[in-house]
């Protein structure tokens, strides 16, 4: 009995064994090769999947996924022969597993050298300022050709990506000078532009003010020209429908006298020959016999009336007195020949 228990559990590990060599599960999105005597077979899909036990080799698995690889920074030369630092991402997918695994060795490291000489080839051949400004193109070319020399290797390269261009730090400094220097020209410029537009503006505004002022102190010139005939023309009027008495002219020109010597800046100024008549007239005028009043009148008032005559005579002589030694005072008296 004991024996043949330990048969029993032997046949039964050895058919453990054996189900589960035969039995392959593979994962969603993986893919493995099966060789069958050293020769390839074929290849396991996702899901369960029956080999023969100790005749097939099934490889590790490969992954179908999209995969992003991003290679160390590599140095390459410009046309100009400046050294620059360019670090790539390349974005790739395995389409056939038997030509992944038997085509090429290590298709990562296949992929990396050819993405590092095919991106020297292709810079190569521009300047720094172009390869700065042409990432575009150098992706298209980079992935044009490694999607050609990958075919066979069961890849397809779905993108290639710059990630950075790193030129020498004297061309970074240069770089920064120059961004520098055109942005101080820029803002000198445009300081320039706003200083030029303030000033035309302030200038519009001082020409308008200046026609405004101008406007207005002509029309207040206007109006006070106005104002100064239209009172003289009813002075004019007045007198002349009045008619003063040559007399009454005269005894105005002596009431003017003293206050054209009161002026404190008066120390010359001129009599004109006008006011001498009238001093004459005045003194004739009052020195004169006054004409004879009627008989009805009684002789105390003719009396009275040259009394009064004679006191006006003497305040007007004693005025034209003050008003002259007023003038002597105050400056010299010019009275025409």
């Amino acid at each position: 009995m004991e024996a043949s228990l330990i048969v029993t559990v032997v046949i039964a590990l050895l058919v453990i064994l054996v189900v589960s060599s035969a039995v392959r599960i593979v994962p969603q999105a993986r893919a493995r090769n099966v060789e069958r005597l050293g020769r390839f077979q074929r290849t396991l899909q996702p899901g369960l999947n029956v080999v023969i036990p100790f005749i097939d080799r099934v490889h590790p698995a490969i992954d179908l996924r999209e995969q992003v690889v991003s290679f160390q920074p590599q140095p390459v030369i410009t046309e100009d022969n400046l050294v620059v630092e360019i670090d790539t991402v390349l974005y790739f997918q395995v389409t056939d597993p038997r030509a992944a695994f038997y085509e090429i060795a290590s298709y990562l490291q296949a992929v990396e050298q050819l993405t590092v000489t095919t991106l020297r080839n292709v810079v190569g051949s521009m300047d720094l300022e172009r390869t700065l400004t042409s990432r575009d193109t150098i992706n298209s070319q980079l992935r044009g050709v490694l999607d050609d020399a990958t075919g066979k290797w069961g890849l397809r390269v779905n993108r290639v990506e710059i990630k950075a261009i790193d030129p020498p730090r004297t061309i970074k400094d240069a770089m920064e000078k120059q961004m520098r220097a055109e942005r101080d020209k820029r803002a000198a410029i445009l300081t320039a532009e706003g200083q030029r537009q303030s000033q035309i503006l302030t200038a519009e505004g001082d020409k308008q003010a200046a026609v405004l002022r101008a406007e207005g102190q002509r029309a207040a010139e206007i109006l006070k020209a106005e104002g100064q005939s239209r009172a003289i023309d009813q002075v004019f009027q007045a007198v002349h429908r009045n008619d003063p008495d040559p007399k009454l002219l005269a005894y105005q020109y002596l009431q003017m006298l003293p206050q054209l010597a009161q002026g404190p800046g008066n120390t010359f100024w001129v009599i004109p020959s006008e006011v001498t008549s009238a001093l004459q007239g005045v003194s004739r005028a009052f020195t004169e016999a006054l004409p004879k009043i009627a008989a009805t009148e009684p002789a105390a008032t003719t009396d009275d009336a040259a009394a009064r005559a004679a006191e006006d005579a003497n305040r007007a002589a004693e005025a034209a007195a003050e008003a002259a030694a007023d003038a002597e005072t105050t400056g010299r008296v010019t009275a025409p020949a």
